[in-house]
């Protein structure tokens, strides 16, 4: 059974910065690219940054680009999204998410998700 558990969110002030962290149970974690997404209230679930298997490719949507940088641990099945200069536009709920093959900001590409960790920045 695939687990996947999102930690590190919280509130913080604009400009802050926050590390997510998604651990990873029940799949062969260095097999997928993974991703993380985030919906704010009222909106759709949007893409942020994904990683390919070995690390070495990234890719992010505009928005964070500069901001935010993607990572992952294989020995520790763990994904990472480190998040600086944080905007309160940058407030949702932030999930992990695994996916077979290449890279993808769709979410409709990804196969297993976790249950989110929320984030809030204030002004």
């Amino acid at each position: 059974q695939v687990r996947m558990v999102e930690s590190g969110g919280g509130l913080v002030q604009a400009g802050g910065s926050l590390r997510l962290s998604c651990t990873t149970s029940g799949l062969t974690f260095y097999n997928y690219a993974m991703g993380w997404f985030r919906q704010a209230p009222g909106k759709e679930r949007e893409g942020v940054s994904c990683i390919n298997w070995s690390g070495n490719s990234t890719y992010s949507v505009d928005s964070v680009k500069g901001r935010f940088t993607i990572s992952r641990d294989n020995a520790k099945n763990t994904l990472y999204l480190q998040m600086n200069s944080l905007q309160p536009e940058d407030t949702a709920m932030y999930y992990c998410a695994a996916k077979s093959g290449s890279c993808s900001l769709s979410e409709h590409a990804f196969d297993y998700w976790g249950q989110g960790t929320q984030v809030t920045v204030s002004s």
